[in-house]
């Protein structure tokens, strides 16, 4: 690594550590730091994450789609900006880039996207479609809580 992408990763691990603990400001500094010392998808997919804690999901939107200009193969800022999406009521959008976050060859979470999308498809009443996805999230994590109690949820309702 060079010296610039060793502080960025500080940078970064910081403001993840001052998000956790509920300073998102701060968080929002650290993240902007890590991107002027090396910007990394990941940093900027972070600082989206943090504007949706603040409940600008549009700038939350606007920074993944930095991620994705800088390594289109990271899953990631996909599954968040279908996520996102998803909040805005958004479902057709939010489908297109949750289809993307699950063929995404680098995604850290590959059930958060199946869930997701899941939740898209349950949110258009295509209830298999959906169910589908809550068991492919599942697969990927069998200790998916979130997964576990949509998937009940959805068999519930069509009984």
């Amino acid at each position: 690594m060079n010296h610039a992408r060793d502080i960025a990763h500080e940078y970064l691990q910081k403001a993840y550590q001052r998000q956790m603990e509920g300073d998102v400001e701060q968080a929002l500094l650290l993240y902007s730091l890590s991107i002027e010392a090396c910007p990394t998808a990941e940093a900027y997919t972070f600082r989206g994450w943090a504007y949706s804690f603040l409940g600008d999901l549009n700038q939350a939107i606007a920074e993944c789609e930095q991620a994705i200009e800088l390594d289109p193969g990271y899953g990631n800022p996909y599954n968040d900006i279908g996520a996102y999406l998803l909040e805005q009521g958004r479902l057709d959008e939010a489908l297109h880039w949750l289809e993307r976050a699950t063929q995404a060859p680098r995604l850290q979470h590959p059930c958060m996207a199946h869930f997701n999308l899941g939740r898209a498809w349950e949110a258009k009443r295509q209830h298999e479609r959906a169910r589908q996805c809550y068991l492919r999230a599942l697969q990927e994590n069998p200790k998916y809580k979130l997964a576990w109690v949509a998937l009940g949820r959805l068999l519930a309702t069509s009984n």
